[in-house]
């Protein structure tokens, strides 16, 4: 075993600004204690006793999650772990365990009280430790965070996105070779004779129709009974490509009246030319639609995206609609409820004034309740999300329930602990209701749950004015 100098001591970082004669204080005071490998420190539920002064080898902190093994640090020579001056952490929730034999310099924690009183440095270098050891835990916790909200929306978003991005691509091909260029097609259209009236006449008549956006709903039997009417009309008439054409005028609601009121206006030569030429206009409206609309719904996504990020805004708190942040949420999520074949019912006050909040953190809140009430709907293969907002005096009260299994009741107590769990392995950190209710204390309100019947909702409370 090592033997422990003043000099050494001295030589460490964590003692830089500590005078020799408390120093010699801590060392006198303090035992060697020797670890094997795999020897525990602690383990949860044990008292914290320290601190412990790392001399050689190395001690690991992790905790064990859903079976499995999740590690925070490893403290090496030098470092210090255990109980520290003023740490309101007494009781351990994880291990501290040897990898490979480990020497320590231990302090008797029933002396902190001797240390605080007497040797103010010296226990001012054991605070520097904690603070550190706070903030850097701390960021860890908030990256972690990140990453699981990140974790929850990326499958949805690529799955939402990929769509309509896919649709893009599909209808562009198309539209490309639809407006290629055909000499006989071009031919056709050029020498097409017609007067203005019956140029106008024939707008009339086509404008009817088209002019029509509220279209009625056609069964595929019915679809496919009035394509092969329009096409036997259309070969009866003389047109080419009765079959291919019959499609994109059945689109957008044609008859084979509304076609045979067109004809009597267009010179019969030209039947073939002219209805081809309606048909790839209608056909080139119809694929500009279908690119509008994907584009429109990936610019709602990114927005989508950027509003629930928050990520144009500041960092402090602001007035801003709740209610936003719950659509942009439900949005992001968009696919799994779909998935999850979850019917969505809201209930919100619109009369409520904005709130003053950290709208960036809410989000976190409401995408880990919904999240959560998903997964919980998921064993019955479909379920209905309530959704609620309302206003109790000067507080902004906002319900999250669904009908799925109920929480039992040993587990209810625990499910704001940290990295308690219920999920299967890999399918959460255990962090989210920690972080809801982390959250929710930094907005001065409170989260309460309540579950049976077959019914279980999060209620969500605090000042609108921040």
């Amino acid at each position: 075993m090592q033997t422990v100098s003043l000099s050494w001591l001295r030589s460490l970082e964590v003692f830089n600004d500590v005078p020799e004669n408390q120093l010699q204080w801590f060392k006198d005071n303090s035992e060697d204690t020797l670890l094997q490998s795999g020897d525990f420190l602690f383990q949860p539920g044990e008292h914290i006793n320290g601190p412990h002064l790392i001399v050689s080898g190395s001690v690991q902190l992790y905790i064990l999650q859903n079976g499995g093994r999740r590690e925070f640090t490893t403290f090496v020579e030098g470092d210090v772990v255990g109980y520290l001056p003023y740490s309101r952490g007494i009781v351990a929730i994880g291990y501290a365990q040897a990898k490979g034999e480990a020497q320590l310099l231990s302090f008797p924690t029933e002396r902190i009280m001797d240390m605080i009183k007497d040797h103010f440095d010296l226990t001012q270098a054991f605070v520097h430790v904690m603070s550190n050891r706070v903030r850097n835990f701390t960021e860890m916790r908030q990256q972690n965070e990140k990453m699981m909200a990140l974790g929850k929306l990326s499958a949805g978003l690529a799955h939402e996105l990929n769509n309509p991005a896919s649709a893009i691509v599909r209808d562009s091909i198309s539209l490309k070779e639809h407006l290629k260029l055909d000499p006989q097609v071009l031919k056709d259209m050029v020498t097409i004779r017609m007067d203005d009236k019956q140029a106008d006449l024939l707008n009339e008549e086509l404008f009817k129709v088209i002019a029509v956006t509220d279209r009625p709903y056609l069964t595929l039997k019915q679809r496919t009974q009035r394509e092969d009417e329009i096409a036997d009309w259309l070969d009866e008439t003389g047109v080419d490509n009765s079959y291919t054409i019959a499609e994109s005028f059945v689109d957008f609601n044609f008859t084979v009246e509304n076609l045979t009121a067109c004809a009597k206006h267009i010179p019969e030569p030209h039947l073939s030319a002219v209805f081809n030429r309606i048909s790839k206009l209608l056909i080139t409206e119809r694929i500009v639609d279908d690119i509008q609309e994907s584009s429109g719904r990936i610019a709602t996504l990114v927005n989508s995206v950027k509003n629930f990020t928050h990520m144009d805004r500041g960092q402090d708190k602001q007035y801003a609609d709740i209610h936003n942040g719950i659509r942009n949420t439900l949005t992001m999520l968009g696919y799994k409820i779909k998935k999850g074949n979850i019917t969505v019912t809201e209930d919100y006050d619109h009369t409520l004034p904005e709130v003053k909040a950290l709208i960036g953190e809410l989000n976190q809140v409401w995408t880990n309740l919904i999240d959560n009430a998903l997964d919980a709907m998921e064993v019955n293969g479909k379920g209905t999300l309530m959704l609620k907002t309302e206003r109790d005096r000067e507080f902004v009260q906002v319900s999250i329930g669904n009908d799925g299994p109920d929480i039992d009741k040993d587990t209810l107590p625990k499910i704001f602990d940290p990295f308690f769990s219920t999920k299967a392995m890999g399918k959460g950190t255990g962090m989210g209701l920690e972080v809801v209710q982390r959250i929710v204390n930094q907005h001065n309100g409170s989260v309460k749950v309540n579950s049976k019947n077959g019914y279980t909702e999060f209620i969500v409370c605090f000042p609108m004015n921040g």
